[in-house]
């Protein structure tokens, strides 16, 4: 139970830090081409209360998949409404991953300066501080991934629906958008039949053993 507690407070960082800088990178990218609406609504801010959806944030804690409050974007304001819609999609997976290799990073190079430095030299309380650190970075690059990657999947609300919108023809799109309204319930029942997870998971451990993250 302690340790659980332990590991917890030290993933905590790791998940607020996953989860603003993904939708700060959509603010900032909607703002960069044209769009005021997440300034406007407070969004461009690196404050992780103003992205943080519970119920999502506990998810990703407990079931490894999970989501933020998503960031207000109004396309018209866009030159470019296809493209700059995918744009500003692609931001929040993208800068989850471009994360995701920094974390690694650290992790690698925090154990390779550990190794420096003799036990005997390390007080008991370093020794969990040190745990503690490499449970942070760990976390930091496992949910910076499933943020990334559950949010490419291709149904609303998620950022790989709006992906695939803006590659579909227009008339497409407004076929699809008819659906909209019950594709929240589609992404429960996936999600609690496991469908989600069979898909996240193999992605997951591509992702870190082929670019050998951990």
């Amino acid at each position: 139970m302690i340790d659980t507690i332990f590991k917890l407070v030290w993933s905590l960082p790791a998940l607020l830090f996953a989860i603003t800088v993904h939708e700060y990178s959509h603010g900032k990218m909607a703002d960069f081409l044209g769009d005021p609406t997440p300034r406007l609504a407070g969004r461009l801010t690196l404050n992780p209360i103003a992205h943080l959806d519970p119920i999502g944030a506990i998810s990703l804690l407990i079931f490894r998949f999970g989501w933020a409050k998503p960031v207000p974007i109004n396309p018209m304001n866009f030159k470019n409404y296809k493209r700059d819609t995918m744009l500003t999609a692609l931001a929040g997976p993208f800068s989850n991953f471009i994360s995701a290799f920094l974390f690694s990073w650290a992790f690698k190079i925090s154990m390779k300066l550990i190794g420096y430095i003799p036990s005997s030299a390390i007080p008991h309380v370093g020794f969990e501080f040190i745990r503690g650190w490499f449970i942070m970075l760990s976390y930091g690059v496992i949910f910076n991934l499933v943020l990334a990657i559950f949010n490419l999947i291709p149904i609303p609300p998620l950022d790989g629906s709006l992906i695939l919108f803006s590659l579909l023809p227009t008339k497409w799109e407004y076929e699809i958008e008819k659906f909209k309204s019950y594709s929240y319930i589609l992404l429960i029942i996936l999600v609690f039949t496991g469908v989600i997870g069979k898909i996240l998971y193999p992605a997951l451990n591509f992702f870190l053993i082929t670019f050998n993250l951990l």
